[in-house]
């Protein structure tokens, strides 16, 4: 099992896709999982490995959730005594399943390095090349021009702007700065490519002249109010290095904002995906997929579901009591 979760953690880490480690830390009897049992959870919710059943996992999915949107580490405590000894640093929960021990689990999301992708080969781009990889982002570069001598610090090269196939492209930074070689076909690649931020590096006439086009083209009014032309925050910006310091502190601004903000008007696609259809838990609060819960009671003539036999139980006897909670 651990030979297999090595290689599934692998594979995510080439394919720059994120991932949650989930690693047992701790336990006080009974409880099915022991000190060392370890999962990896996929950014759609797939749990590989083990670290508990009943209540466990659905809390163990929901943390990841937030560690992967967050970017932070936590600790978990699943307990039958929440409340009574709460430990800062540690995020408790209470168990609610019949056998009643204790787990301690660490959630360490793990993340690719955030990706500038360049499409052109311009002074901009190549001093932001520089930038970027000096603060720790994985550069790519798109140009069927570009070579080392111009991107001695890109990770990668490639000889056209299809942007589209490039791993993690959908949470990548895309900066179209071809200034007159293609900008049609490099605007139209990068919005194919459907990434969370897109720069033009490029004068209001020019962006309305490459915008008519790509309307032509049938590309949506709603995806062309995504793109940041001018590029960059508005530092006055004027030679190379000043315009590619404006679209780097942009891509940082944008990257610690919430991802809802990531582009003006834009609703990015959360990390972890969800059930069209979810429902709390009222008595752990714990997400629950209508479609999939195995345990549900109806009270006042409205469905209520429960990630256990244990909520549902504890429910049953007092539903006032978690309402009024709620």
């Amino acid at each position: 099992m651990l030979n297999t979760l090595d290689r599934l953690a692998d594979t995510l880490r080439d394919r720059s896709q994120p991932f949650v480690l989930a690693l047992v830390v701790r336990c006080e009897s009974p409880t099915s999982a022991k000190p060392g049992a370890r999962a990896v959870i996929t950014s759609d919710g797939r749990i590989e490995g083990w670290i508990g059943g009943g209540c466990a996992q659905p809390i163990v999915l929901e943390e990841a959730r937030r560690a992967l949107r967050e970017g932070t580490s936590r600790l978990l405590r699943i307990t039958p005594n929440a409340g009574t000894a709460e430990v800062d640093g540690i995020v408790t929960y209470e168990m609610v399943c019949h056998s009643g021990g204790t787990l301690d689990i660490f959630v360490e999301p793990v993340l690719p390095p955030p990706q500038v992708v360049i499409l052109g080969r311009s002074p901009v781009g190549r001093t932001l090349a520089r930038l970027a990889k000096t603060m720790g982002y994985r550069v790519t570069v798109c140009s069927p021009h570009a070579d080392a001598v111009d991107f001695p610090d890109a990770d990668a090269r490639l000889d056209s702007m299809d942007a589209a196939g490039i791993p993690g492209i959908a949470q990548s930074f895309i900066v179209v700065s071809t200034q007159g070689e293609d900008d049609e076909g490099g605007m139209l690649a990068a919005l194919r490519a459907g990434p969370r931020y897109l720069a033009f590096v490029a004068s209001p006439k020019k962006w309305k002249a490459v915008s008519s086009y790509l309307s032509g083209q049938g590309i949506a009014p709603a995806a062309l109010g995504r793109v940041r032309v001018p590029a960059g925050v508005p530092i006055q910006a004027v030679e190379p290095e000043e315009i590619a310091l404006s679209i780097m502190a942009q891509i940082v601004q944008c990257r610690r904002e919430d991802p809802e903000a990531a582009a003006p008007g834009a609703k990015s696609q959360p990390v972890v995906e969800t059930s069209p259809r979810t429902a709390v838990d009222p008595v752990c609060h714990m997400t629950v997929d209508p479609a999939k819960a195995a345990h549900a009671s109806t009270y006042k003539g409205q469905a209520v579901y429960f990630c256990c036999a244990g909520c549902k139980q504890k429910f049953d006897k007092d539903p006032e009591r978690f309402l009024r909670q709620g």
